[in-house]
């Protein structure tokens, strides 16, 4: 008994440990995941499972900057998919030096030392309110936003969060994850089942 106590108590910690940061209150990740985001005015997670929380607001000329990106006529769901990848990549560039999350280095492990560092969890929250402020806006016409999901769970993967968006037309669910790269890349989108078998891109180093 005493054994599998200990056992017990290791996952129940490894739990709220995961992506490498310990997990803020539930509650605080569940408040920013469910705001109603306003483009003057959002909060962003960061330092680890929502440790911190700093609002952030973007400016006309820095939405047309992430508009930009979808001012070709989408006519598909895979052009507006790549229409996403490039603009989470543009939020990141834009929200970062003012919420001190710039110098976030792909993946967890390994990059303590980066104060604005974020894991998963951080970034599967931070792109669905990114994804909601695109929602808003008029350029989301053939994806619905859904929650966050994770795969694996410790024993057979260390677990790994991402946010998720649904094809309307095919019913289709996608992962929509921007840990694998440094601050500021386009977002990896890529078939939710894929992602969910534990891909991973070639040329990333996250861990």
């Amino acid at each position: 008994m005493r054994i599998f106590c200990q056992v017990f108590a290791w996952l129940v910690l490894s739990f709220f440990t995961f992506c490498g940061h310990a997990l803020a209150d539930a509650g605080t990740m569940t408040r920013v995941f469910r705001q109603q985001p306003e483009m003057s005015a959002f909060e962003i997670c960061h330092a680890g499972g929502c440790a911190k929380v700093s609002r952030a607001g973007l400016n006309a000329q820095e939405w047309q900057r992430i508009a930009a990106a979808c001012d070709h006529p989408i006519e598909t769901a895979d052009a507006e998919r790549d229409c996403i990848a490039f603009s989470i990549g543009e939020f990141e560039a834009l929200v970062g030096p003012k919420t001190g999350t710039d110098t976030d280095r792909g993946g967890t492990f390994g990059n303590s030392a980066y104060p604005g560092q974020m894991d998963c969890n951080d970034e599967a929250i931070n792109t669905t309110t990114y994804l909601r402020l695109m929602e808003m806006h008029g350029l989301l016409r053939y994806h619905a936003i859904e929650d966050i999901r994770t795969r694996g769970f410790f024993f057979n993967r260390w677990p790994h969060t991402t946010a998720v968006i649904l094809d309307l037309e095919s019913g289709q669910r996608y992962a929509v994850d921007a840990w694998f790269y440094d601050n500021g890349y386009p977002a990896v989108v890529l078939p939710f089942q894929t992602w969910k078998s534990g891909w991973k891109p070639a040329d990333s180093h996250a861990r």
